[in-house]
């Protein structure tokens, strides 16, 4: 049988993440996993050369000569169709709005036009990876929570993502869903973490992993922050979970690595309103997004 290999991307709004994937194996190549953080709201140019070095040194960790195609977990709004990123007043790629990634990733790594690149949500990418890293959620319906820069979900049944009919919010997207005077994303985000924290002591944090650390050291304010949180990600996610009756509910994103501050809360306020879903958090919410890419490839 023969092997062909893709590249997969996880492109968030603080990093870039890749690695060269076995198609065939759904496997990621050793030593090609390459990841690197920035700030997105860098100039485009600037931006599309990190990622350059970052893909670059990939491929040539994996000592892959031959690369069939391209497969990128991008956060949206995004034209997952066309490329065109439509990302606008959300603290991140504030320089990419309305262009063309596709013609200028190809252009920035000296591709040709015509070569195969595929854009995905991230969250779906995630939630289609974790299918693939635990097989037995292929029998099952799936809700995939992604936790971080933004908020993200995707809805998997019996391992085919869903974006409409009446057993998921439109899109299959629910940071936007309303949620106390704004949207679920004011609130369950790093964005939301970050704005809690200051309204309690007026203190102004760089990111999500100072507030992290401030819990973790004690900080009562801090760790409040978190645990409210997590109920307010329960509060959100149950209407969800009831309408998709969905089996498992999985988290991910880069704030799950802080479950041990949230995950209590979250699962109170689930087991309260009598729902029978197993909730988990992902190990390695990268390697499943990355995963979860390449398989639109295979499809």
């Amino acid at each position: 049988m023969n092997t062909s290999h893709a590249i997969g991307l996880d492109i968030g709004g603080t990093h870039i993440t890749a690695a060269v994937i076995n198609k065939t194996e759904m496997k990621v190549l050793d030593f090609s996993l390459c990841k690197e953080s920035f700030d997105s709201n860098m100039p485009a140019d600037q931006v599309m050369n990190i990622w350059k070095k970052v893909i670059s040194t990939s491929i040539e960790n994996s000592k892959i000569k031959d690369i069939t195609g391209i497969a990128i977990c991008m956060p949206g709004p995004f034209d997952y169709k066309t490329g065109i990123c439509w990302i606008k007043d959300q603290s991140k790629y504030e320089h990419f709005y309305g262009l063309n990634i596709r013609e200028l990733l190809l252009e920035t790594l000296g591709f040709p036009s015509d070569f195969p690149v595929l854009f995905e949500n991230d969250a779906v990418c995630f939630g289609k990876g974790e299918v693939f890293k635990q097989q037995e959620n292929l029998s099952k319906k799936v809700m995939a929570v992604t936790l971080g820069t933004g908020l993200g979900a995707c809805f998997i049944d019996k391992g085919t993502s869903m974006d409409s009919g009446n057993s998921v919010p439109a899109d299959g997207e629910i940071y936007n869903l309303p949620y106390k005077g704004g949207i679920a994303e004011d609130y369950v985000s790093a964005r939301g973490l970050l704005s809690h924290y200051k309204s309690l002591n007026g203190r102004d944090l760089n990111n999500g992993l100072e507030l992290y650390s401030l819990a973790k050291n004690g900080d009562q304010q801090a760790i409040q922050v978190f645990e409210r949180m997590g109920e307010d990600l329960a509060t959100v996610v149950i209407p969800c979970i009831k309408n998709f009756a969905a089996d498992h509910i999985i988290i991910g994103g880069k704030i799950a690595n802080a479950s041990d501050l949230f995950l209590s809360s979250f699962n109170k306020i689930i087991q309260k309103s009598d729902l029978k879903v197993e909730v988990s958090i992902s190990n390695d919410s990268e390697i499943a997004a990355l995963l979860g890419a390449v398989s639109f490839l295979c499809d």
